[in-house]
């Protein structure tokens, strides 16, 4: 079964290690008069993850993804990360994950070395330790999942990437009423701390059909609070989550929805819009989609007939 090391902690210039806020004096303007005021920001600073695989005569160790995020939770982060890439499968595949800069003590080569330097903390660098039986197959990682408007990859290719990774699902069953579903991103609001705090965190939630919250994760990237939540579950053994719904604060990109997939999530709601592929992909694969979720009003766009309690009516809708 996989371990964590937890690296010694200790206090920056301007934040405490793992502190997802740091303080910063500004002048606030209001109408024609001015006073300087302390304000929390929300720490935006980069994640390199490092993977360590192959017999025990023959490890290997590379670097595999650097992404900038919000410091906290950060081998949860690794986790979803590698899960819902189709890396990992399976909680028993992960050995242990540590901190990489800890072991600079046991004499870490001198380009290592560099590397903590340039990501500026030793905690900025993750290392997974896979089981020395699991196979690693990379070419997954380069697979360009991260299909965005500017990317230059047709949907149907990233579609059909997805489908070669994607675990077996079972049949959708995740029924959930419009009442409940109203009110869930106020508590999920209601929940997010570190956004009371900065206002610059998006949120993702995991929630139950009674509409209880039982997770959740902020970062200043939505991909990164998605990974973090589904990677906890992951570690925990509690995927795939056949009965748990994912609640984004923000809008629904293609590659929320594939974290979904491969987290087996029922079904995704978003507060904002989801993208044209988002739905592309919850048509595919039957997880209930729905944006624009606000109090008193949503959109579904895959999956109706799982949501209860409101009535139907045709108006006529353009093909």
């Amino acid at each position: 079964m996989w371990s964590i090391m937890k690296a010694p902690s200790f206090t920056g210039p301007l934040h405490t290690v793992d502190s997802p806020m740091l303080q910063t004096a500004v002048v606030k303007v209001a109408g024609q008069t001015s006073q300087q005021v302390s304000d929390s920001l929300a720490i935006e600073e980069p994640l390199e993850i490092q993977l360590t695989y192959g017999p025990s005569n023959s490890r290997q160790t590379r670097s595999i993804s650097v992404t900038m995020r919000t410091p906290g939770d950060d081998f949860d982060l690794a986790a979803g990360f590698l899960m819902t890439e189709g890396v990992i499968r399976d909680a028993n595949d992960v050995e242990q994950i540590t901190y990489a800069g800890d072991l600079l003590i046991e004499g870490t080569p001198f380009p290592e070395a560099m590397d903590v330097h340039k990501l500026g903390s030793k905690r900025n660098i993750v290392r997974v330790d896979l089981a020395s039986d699991v196979e690693v197959n990379l070419g997954s990682l380069q697979r360009n999942f991260y299909t965005t408007s500017s990317c230059g990859i047709c949907g149907k290719a990233s579609l059909l990437a997805l489908r070669t990774v994607c675990p077996p699902r079972a049949t959708n069953n995740f029924r959930m009423e419009a009442e409940l579903l109203y009110r869930l991103p106020e508590r999920l609001r209601a929940s997010q701390s570190v956004f009371d705090r900065t206002g610059g965190l998006h949120g993702a939630g995991l929630f139950d059909s009674t509409g209880t919250l039982l997770a959740l994760r902020e970062d200043v990237g939505r991909h990164n609070a998605v990974d973090k939540l589904i990677g906890s579950e992951f570690l925990a053994d509690r995927t795939p989550l056949r009965d748990r719904m994912l609640l984004l604060s923000g809008r629904a990109s293609f590659e929320l929805l594939q974290k979904a997939l491969m987290g087996g999530l029922p079904m995704v709601a978003a507060v904002g819009a989801p993208s044209s592929l988002a739905v592309q992909v919850a048509k595919e694969f039957d997880i209930t989609l729905v944006g624009f979720l606000r109090s008193g009003h949503f959109n579904i766009y895959h999956g109706n007939e799982r949501i209860d309690g409101y009535t139907s009516t045709s108006i006529g809708v353009g093909k």
